[in-house]
């Protein structure tokens, strides 16, 4: 396996357009034609997302409100139930041959709870796990979240950690499918304001502690030069 993963930046990017693109690269992998492992990091404009326990019972509002918002609700392959995507939450999708590098499901989902409770605690967040629930949490509160898929031994989907995105959504669903549970962000505990350079710090600290937990090392790639590769 190629020691240096690939990191490819795409922003902000609509959730099908990245999909299409793990699909892309999940595939060049198992049939042998990109050797290397890749993260995607991003942020998505607003999307509600099922995972493949289903979620569509958890929204507590009625498809023509979200239609009148423009949010769209949109089935994947990943494990857990229903959760919401927006601007101002990082998300990173690692497109790893985790069993060719004998990581075991379990341990790289711990993997990457821990890469955010460190980045959260680098902050001033007092993040932590939940016995009962994967993700992590600030007390009652959900601050990220996990979810994989593994398909021929690669893994795709992955983390998505609320750096200071509009909340107001999570209202609108039993998130994960939990009841009484809130959600939060950092900002939010932080009790700052908006910040717009936060996202990318965060994101930043959010790699470095990636490959810290993970042992990885990171090639930055840009969004061309992988589309080249597949």
């Amino acid at each position: 396996m190629t020691p240096e993963k690939w990191v490819t930046d795409l922003g902000l990017i609509e959730y099908q357009e990245a999909y299409v693109l793990q699909r892309q690269i999940s595939l060049a992998k198992t049939e042998g034609d990109l050797d290397s492992d890749v993260i995607l990091v991003l942020e998505h404009p607003p999307v509600f997302t099922l995972g493949k326990r289903g979620g569509a019972e958890n929204l507590r509002v009625a498809p023509a409100f979200l239609k009148e918002k423009g949010i769209a609700v949109i089935p994947t392959r990943r494990g857990g139930n229903i959760t919401y995507h927006g601007p101002g939450q990082i998300v990173v999708y690692p497109i790893v041959d985790i069993a060719r590098a004998g990581i075991g499901v379990a341990d790289f989902v711990n993997a990457l709870e821990e890469t955010m409770i460190l980045t959260c605690r680098a902050f001033g967040v007092n993040a932590a796990r939940n016995p009962q629930n994967h993700g992590i949490w600030v007390e009652n509160d959900k601050i990220g979240s996990i979810g994989l898929a593994v398909k021929h031994g690669v893994c795709h989907h992955g983390l998505a950690l609320n750096v200071n995105l509009d909340l107001t959504p999570f209202s609108w669903i039993n998130p994960c499918g939990l009841s009484g549970v809130g959600m939060t962000s950092m900002a939010r505990d932080l009790g700052g304001e908006k910040d717009s350079e936060m996202t990318t710090t965060v994101k930043s600290n959010l790699l470095e502690n990636l490959g810290q937990v993970t042992g990885f090392s990171f090639k930055t790639v840009t969004p061309e030069q992988l589309k080249r590769a597949l």
